[in-house]
């Protein structure tokens, strides 16, 4: 599918195509169906509403974010401290090693500061990159462009990498050793990262992301790579194993809608290779 988006010249068209098919857009549109039937056909209507009020109330909770993560994301298991060490002593034997952060979306304007900034998700990966690097001592790279929807006078002249890289280096203490900036979307991190990092002998890359975008990107990086680099999976914002539910995992709240729509995103970028 994203072969075609590319064959068609419509690659500009997928933020638009997430918004149609991710929450609450197509629940919104079942449930003004069952109204609209109603009156003409009752049990029918009724049974439409109803039906989309209810997945509207599951796409709000943490426990469908768990539940959608768990079994259909599946992400890698989080880098283990014994993990780390084997990397810093890797790092310090010499073997090519970068840490590679992907870009999660930029802020052209943040007003308290007077320039541009990253959004959380950005900024959860560059602190994680910035601590895996300073705790193993190998370089980092940041690739990051502007994505499909965000072009616009007001993003000319930026990218989430340049953004990164000064706050790396500017709140953070640590310069980020390569800038991919031109990228637009995860197929694009991975293809211009490892066109960036193969010439500098990098043989070994520490992929930083959300769990919930690990699946996704590693086979992107490991299908650019072609088996040349090896692709090692450092994946944050894992939700720890807690066990049992609890009745406050079923209560709608912003951050469980937020976790179902990224889960669902993933899923359906998986299923259309995107």
């Amino acid at each position: 599918m994203n072969s075609l988006f590319v064959l068609w010249g419509i690659e500009s068209w997928k933020p638009l195509l997430g918004t149609l098919v991710l929450p609450p857009a197509p629940l919104l549109l079942l449930v003004l169906i069952g109204c609209a039937q109603v009156a003409r056909r009752r049990a029918l209507g009724w049974a439409l509403t109803l039906i989309g009020v209810a997945l509207l109330w599951l796409c709000t909770c943490s426990g469908t974010a768990q539940f959608l993560t768990q079994t259909l994301v599946r992400p890698p298991p989080a880098l283990s401290a014994e993990r780390v060490a084997r990397l810093k002593a890797d790092v310090q034997h010499r073997e090519h090693i970068a840490i590679v952060v992907l870009g999660g979306g930029l802020r052209a304007l943040a007003p308290e500061y007077g320039e541009s900034n990253l959004t959380w998700v950005s900024m959860e990966r560059l602190r994680y990159g910035v601590w895996l690097a300073k705790q193993t001592g190998a370089p980092m790279a940041f690739s990051g462009g502007i994505g499909w929807g965000k072009i616009d006078d007001d993003m000319k002249g930026l990218s989430e990498a340049r953004t990164a890289a000064r706050i790396a280096a500017g709140e953070f203490g640590l310069p980020i050793t390569w800038i991919e900036d031109q990228s637009r979307d995860t197929r694009e991190n991975a293809a211009r990262s490892i066109a960036m990092l193969k010439p500098a002998g990098i043989t070994h890359i520490v992929l930083v992301t959300h769990g919930f975008h690990m699946p996704r990107a590693r086979r992107a990086f490991e299908e650019a790579a072609r088996g040349v680099i090896k692709i090692e999976p450092a994946p944050l914002g894992l939700s720890p194993d807690k066990g049992d539910w609890t009745m406050s995992d079923w209560l709608p709240t912003e951050v469980g809608f937020v976790a179902v729509r990224y889960a669902l995103h993933e899923v359906l970028g998986r299923w259309f290779g995107a």
